[in-house]
């Protein structure tokens, strides 16, 4: 693997050994090295040092500066009260730009090499219908599969359906009263509802069709698993077209959990944290209290015998530790479910199934909202079908892009709508911080400018349009070639990508591979307008070329990150 380290990195590795020449003691110490407006990196090491040698700042930096022996850097000024201003050499920034180009990893490494990580995401329920609050979980957990994938981690998806529980035996008692139904299984549900609500003696045959689902009757389990079946190939539709990782092999839903529970529980008992509490059993919570000052207790065994969601998850995450050998637990739900996961994990390290050596975490999000800053509905009131969602994205997406290319042929501006309208979807979603509501916008997503999908869709695109225009040949960079500004700029934005990806997988915060792609994009429109590249003169437009070919290639592994295609043409 050809892993190319960030000039960041290379300076930072330069600044630490002058500080270790200039003051020995001080060896290894962290040089505070980041991007600059007034050059290409700033060092502040100094300012934070400077009292433990007893010296001024200014007086330290100027050591260090005196102290530097590295071809890396080109120009080293002193500026304020110790800051170092660092210049790079241009012949350092081609090179860089070379190793990239030749790596098939666009010189990224695998800091994630080892790391086996469960990302639980997506979740619906069978019987219901994929809904807009689907929507982030989706697309979150499948960008954080994919990036931590690429990072070296061998990810493992879980998609953990909610096919189980007493609903079932409603439904599947309803369907064998009403056979003739051509309803779909979410009105179908609605409809077994309603009767189980209003029909008392529905509801007591219901009630035996669980207790007999449970104890396992052929029948009434043969009738469950087509149900199943139903649901899963309702989901396959939407996930194919949103172009997620998610496969049937990836569904392990509430059902495969439910021979588990009777031993977690004894498992927890034995482990002296789950006690009887008013005819149930629980496990009190030794770090969060509720409003009455008292432990909050986490459900492990009702006062009737049964078992809910909070058996379910410890029994999830005590196989995901054992039988999956997981290092790393990601779950992505929504916000509202952090004490949850809180208290779940609290009771899974008590137990001493999450041990040091085992990260869990809940990677939390906010709501979808609608234009009136409430929670995304239909005008009716009603969830909003998340096909229907992607229908008018699509819709949207086809109008703005034959408004820009009236010629193009319908079958290939179905194809152009259907890329840009997921993407714009997703797209919105992603670049919005992870913890904050947003508000579902068809006609901004799908913009041609501004920070969208269909932006970057579109810079990509020209990218493609200039290299076909060259002859797409793989270019050879001299290094002897001296940088304008904005070639600067925009290659020093190119080398970035790798800390960039880094930084996700450690914060879980996809909308900063946004940010980046689209402060790539834009550099790369500041570097065309003033640059010329096809009419350059050799060297200088081989060079360019170069800044083009790494530029389309980052921007379109980013987005395939993000899960978003990045079509040669729109």
């Amino acid at each position: 693997m050809h892993e190319v380290s960030p000039l960041l990195d290379q300076v930072a590795t330069t600044i630490t050994a002058a500080i270790g020449r200039a003051r020995p003691e001080l060896a290894g110490a962290d040089p505070v090295v980041s991007r600059s407006e007034h050059a290409d990196f700033q060092a502040n090491a100094a300012l934070a040092l400077a009292k433990r040698v007893g010296a001024a700042p200014r007086e330290l930096a100027a050591e260090v500066r005196d102290a530097m022996v590295a071809s890396l850097i080109d120009e080293t000024a002193l500026s304020g009260p110790g800051f170092l201003n660092l210049t790079l050499s241009d012949s350092s920034v081609w090179h860089q730009i070379s190793a990239r180009l030749a790596s098939p990893r666009l010189g990224i490494g695998t800091p994630e090499l080892g790391r086996r990580t469960v990302v639980d995401y997506s979740a619906p329920n069978i019987a219901k219908e994929m809904h807009v609050g689907h929507l982030r979980t989706t697309i979150i957990g499948d960008c954080l599969a994919r990036l931590l994938g690429f990072l070296g981690a061998e990810v493992v998806r879980q998609n953990h359906l909610g096919d189980w529980g007493t609903q079932f035996g409603m439904l599947i008692q309803y369907l064998d009263e009403h056979p003739s139904t051509e309803s779909t299984l979410d009105d179908t549900y609605r409809a077994a509802r309603a009767e189980f609500e209003s029909d008392e003696a529905f509801a007591d045959r219901s009630r035996a069709r669980v207790v007999a689902l449970q104890s396992g009757d052929a029948d009434t389990v043969a009738r469950w698993r087509e149900i199943v079946a139903v649901s899963e190939k309702a989901f396959r539709v939407i996930y194919d077209r949103l172009g997620v990782l998610l496969t049937p092999e990836d569904s392990v839903g509430e059902s495969f959990y439910n021979p588990l529970l009777a031993e977690t529980v004894e498992a927890l008992r034995e482990a002296g944290i789950a006690v009887e509490s008013e005819g149930a059993l629980v496990v009190f919570s030794t770090e969060v209290t509720g409003p009455d000052g008292n432990p909050v207790p986490l459900m492990l065994r009702k006062r009737d015998g049964g078992y809910g969601y909070d058996t379910t998850d410890l029994a999830t995450i005590r196989y995901r530790i054992h039988d999956l050998a997981a290092d790393r637990l990601l779950y992505v739900t929504d916000s509202r479910q952090a004490l949850h996961f809180r208290l779940i994990f609290e009771a899974a390290r008590r137990a001493g199934w999450l041990t040091g050596g085992i990260e869990a975490a809940h990677v939390p999000y906010g709501t979808v909202l609608g234009s009136d800053g409430r929670p995304f509905k239909t005008r009716a009131g009603g969830t909003v079908r998340l096909m229907d969602l992607l229908d008018d994205a699509v819709a949207r997406a086809r109008a703005v892009v034959a408004e820009k290319n009236p010629e193009r042929a319908p079958a290939e501006l179905d194809r152009i709508a259907e890329q840009a309208g997921i993407g714009a979807v997703k797209y919105a979603d992603l670049s919005t911080s992870r913890l904050r509501d947003y508000t579902f916008d068809v006609d901004r997503m799908v913009a041609l400018t501004g920070n969208t999908g269909v932006y970057l869709q579109y810079a990509h695109a020209r990218i493609r349009s200039i290299l076909r225009n060259a002859g797409d040949t793989e270019p050879v960079v001299d290094a002897s070639v001296p940088l304008t500004p904005p070639e600067r700029t925009l290659a020093l934005e190119l080398d970035a990508y790798a800390s960039t990806l880094v930084d996700v997988g450690t914060t879980l915060e996809p909308h900063r591979l946004c940010g980046y792609l689209y402060a790539l994009a834009r550099a790369f429109t500041t570097f065309y307008e003033a640059c010329p590249v096809l009419k350059a003169a050799e060297p200088t437009r081989t060079n360019r070329l170069a800044l083009c070919r790494l530029t389309a290639r980052t921007l379109e592994h980013g987005l395939g990150l993000l899960g978003i295609a990045a079509p040669e043409r729109l």
